[in-house]
């Protein structure tokens, strides 16, 4: 140990209380920052695991055609002119015309694992009790659990039903408690001026409302027979090997296919932004305590400058140079961060799994039954440099002020 390090040890212990202060602030501190980051960053992984196995990466929507713009070059009646195209001025045409050129051109795009091309329409659902407004969903069902998780978020029945049925049909678990609907029940769709029966193959819970409450999943065929469109497709759900890629991917399909394309980062821009707006204010208030950490470490190194002048003076009489003294005073700062950090981190653990475990049912945006969490080392990372941040810059101040102490000034009782 050096001498340095073993003299820190001796000037830590003269102030125990003080340091376990600032101790168990940074303890706090780093638990409560990893716990927070764990639990926002878990229930937005989670939000974002339930849109892209709903709603997929991306969806490429209607056809669009470029605004041109004719302008004279040069001016003065030059005749010669040039075509600027105006991405502000497209014209949509609704709908996929041609979803099989889509889809095939969609494979050759290397991110892309699964296509499914979906046809939507409104419809209105009667039942036995009552009659409700639906949106049919139809879809080529091993097509579809490529781009979703359609085929785990079976609640009731078996997917096989579905498959086997072509007459069958999936339903949300809200429209079947809303509708008083099981399995095996049949229910009549009226839309596009026609009333057709159906059987409820199977009951589907994604945990998003809006969802469960409105989309009825038919096969694609008996989808354009019920709505009355012989060809096209409403979007092309796209599921891809690299979620993170989907923006930069959308915008090259879209300048291939010449159709709207949005990837989930667009799609939930809202969501995302407030769930990004939460973890930061939660780092924000839990970061007060390493502050507070900061500020007791200013106050003990400053009392124990102001108490150790002698032995300080008898330091430098000995030969020890500024940078030595001004070691001494980091040492403690490091030595009580050191212990802190570690401590906060082994109590962020422990926090974090007894909170996994805890029950909390929720629906809605999404649907658990208990906190969701992730586990991740850049949270500790973040929590780590924070209070070391805050701790070392408070330690600073002390530490210069006991090594610009002069031997001779102390003696004299005129040391500043």
């Amino acid at each position: 140990m050096s001498p340095t390090l073993r003299i820190a040890f001796r000037f830590l212990t003269a102030k125990k209380r003080a340091m376990l202060m600032s101790l168990s602030c940074i303890v706090l501190g780093v638990g409560l920052f990893v716990v927070t980051q764990a639990t926002t960053s878990g229930f937005e992984e989670f939000f974002i695991k339930t849109i892209l196995g709903t709603n997929g990466a991306i969806r490429v929507e209607d056809k669009f055609q470029e605004t041109i713009r004719s302008m004279e070059a040069g001016g003065g009646g030059s005749g010669s002119t040039f075509k600027v195209q105006l991405k502000e001025g497209r014209k949509y045409i609704e709908g996929i015309e041609e979803p099989n050129l889509v889809v095939d051109a969609l494979h050759q795009f290397k991110n892309v694992a699964g296509v499914s091309q979906v046809l939507t329409g409104s419809a209105i659902l009667r039942s036995s009790f009552k009659s409700d407004s639906v949106k049919i969903y139809g879809i080529v069902l091993e097509d579809h659990l490529m781009v979703s998780e359609l085929g785990h978020q079976i609640v009731q029945g078996q997917i096989d039903e579905f498959r086997k049925a072509p007459a069958g049909a999936l339903i949300g678990k809200v429209i079947a408690e809303r509708l008083q609907l099981g399995v095996g029940d049949s229910f009549i769709l009226e839309s596009s001026g026609q009333a057709r029966r159906y059987r409820v193959s199977a009951v589907y819970e994604t945990g998003v409302s809006d969802i469960d409450k409105e989309r009825v999943y038919l096969h694609l065929p008996e989808a354009r027979s019920q709505l009355k469109k012989a060809t096209g497709a409403s979007f092309i759900q796209v599921n891809l090997y690299d979620k993170d890629r989907a923006n930069e991917d959308a915008a090259q399909m879209e300048e291939v296919l010449r159709h709207g394309v949005r990837s989930w980062q667009v799609r939930e821009k809202s969501w995302l932004a407030a769930f990004r707006a939460l973890r930061i204010s939660s780092a924000i208030t839990v970061s007060v305590f390493s502050l507070i950490a900061g500020l007791a470490m200013f106050n003990t190194l400053a009392m124990i400058v102001m108490e150790k002048t002698k032995e300080i003076a008898i330091l430098r009489s000995m030969g020890y140079t500024r940078e030595d003294i001004s070691g001494i005073f980091i040492w403690q700062a490091t030595i009580v961060l050191a212990i802190g950090t570690v401590i906060g981190c082994a109590l962020g653990a422990l926090i974090t799994f007894t909170v996994s475990r805890i029950p909390l049912p929720i629906t809605g945006i999404f649907k658990t039954d208990n906190f969701v969490v992730q586990w991740s080392i850049w949270h500790y990372v973040a929590a780590t440099l924070t209070a070391v941040l805050m701790v070392m810059v408070a330690s600073l101040i002390p530490a210069r002020r006991a090594a610009r102490l002069e031997p001779g000034d102390i003696i004299r009782g005129t040391a500043q």
